[in-house]
């Protein structure tokens, strides 16, 4: 049997935390996802830092690779640091056509926000800032709403471009506080 050399984490209270949640999923089915949605939902950054998948590796058993797999296959998870608030914009065919490219644009032209790379929609910007999370989504599966947009966890449907801005303004004031 070999053993494991964990890699300590910056700051004793995440290696608390993270030795706790571990300590409470371990053996149980899906172990790996709970452990990982813990660990992000405590990220004050709502995120997984490559310092916390390795030590939970370590710590697990688990490869490396299959750890970040895991983490980086499923969208519910984020490798890099979220914004206080999050909007999501639809870009399924029934969404497309009722105007959601529109709104993602005017997003992201509100927010100063360009694209790096080849021009095809990214999944996730976020402000210098980090007041706000800008993502796409392939179908909330809420075609008969379109466009749709979930902003921080709410859905809202026939979304137009100023009732979008709109709300995001509120957040802006909100967070500015």
């Amino acid at each position: 049997m070999t053993t494991r050399m964990v890699k300590a984490l910056p700051y004793p209270e995440d290696r608390d935390l993270v030795d706790r949640i571990i300590g409470d999923k371990a053996g149980r089915p899906g172990a790996l996802l709970g452990i990982l949605e813990e660990l992000q939902d405590h990220n004050h950054y709502k995120y997984l830092p490559m310092e916390t998948l390795e030590y939970v590796a370590a710590k697990t058993g688990v490869p490396q690779s299959q750890v970040y797999g895991v983490a980086s296959f499923y969208a519910l998870f984020n490798l890099d640091p979220q914004g206080t608030h999050t909007v999501t914009i639809c870009r399924g065919t029934a969404c497309h056509t009722r105007g959601s490219r529109a709104l993602l644009e005017r997003v992201k032209l509100q927010f100063g926000l360009q694209e790096v790379g080849d021009g095809t929609d990214k999944p996730t910007l976020t402000t210098p800032d980090r007041r706000f999370t800008i993502r796409t989504v392939a179908c909330f599966g809420q075609c008969a709403l379109a466009p749709v947009v979930e902003v921080d966890h709410a859905i809202r449907g026939h979304v137009t471009e100023q009732a979008l801005i709109r709300e995001i303004e509120v957040l802006r004031k909100e967070t500015a506080r």
